[in-house]
């Protein structure tokens, strides 16, 4: 195999990042809330609910200022449910399970301190599966929960992209 000649490797990566552009890959911006909104508040049934923490860490890393406890007029992001599921895929021989469908189903709203829609109430649900093998159990409880953290943390991404979009796209607001 022929190694470039050092003549040849700044136009190989001219030509790598020539044909990455092309390609449409872009990085995401950054979440986009009005700076007339306000703070926000994040709610939930379960105080200790661990999306809501999530979604507070986002909306401070987004730069979004949150509404302190005593405040009453503010926006507010409502985790209205949040519902986990486990389903068997497949069982062995001997009629056990070994391969599961982990499912976590958000309902979230938002509204501004009027009390006015910003987001209506919807849906989103994820779906990962995993292996669970009934003679091999050693470490299967602990990817269980490495796998529900993980779906959190998508959820979480998921429920801003969702609100961000609806920011990025006025007329789409006014449609609802």
């Amino acid at each position: 195999m022929r190694i470039l000649r050092p003549a040849f490797l700044p136009l190989a990566l001219v030509a790598l990042v020539l044909t990455l552009s092309a390609c449409g890959f872009h990085l995401r911006n950054a979440l986009t809330l009005p700076p007339d909104l306000g703070p926000v508040k994040v709610t939930a049934r379960d105080r200790y609910s661990g999306l809501a923490q999530l979604l507070n860490r986002s909306l401070d890393s987004a730069g979004v200022q949150r509404a302190s406890a005593r405040q009453t007029d503010v926006a507010t992001l409502r985790i209205e449910s949040e519902r986990w599921a486990s389903t068997p895929l497949s069982i062995d021989a001997q009629g056990r399970a070994q391969e599961y469908t982990l499912r976590y189903a958000v309902v979230f709203s938002m509204v501004d301190a009027d009390g006015e829609d910003i987001v209506p109430q919807q849906a989103v649900e994820l779906a990962r599966d995993y292996l669970s093998i009934p003679t091999q159990s050693i470490g299967t409880d602990s990817e269980r929960d490495l796998l529900s953290k993980e779906m959190e943390r998508e959820m979480s991404a998921s429920i801003l992209r969702r609100i961000d979009a609806v920011f990025r796209n006025p007329q789409e607001r006014i449609r609802e």
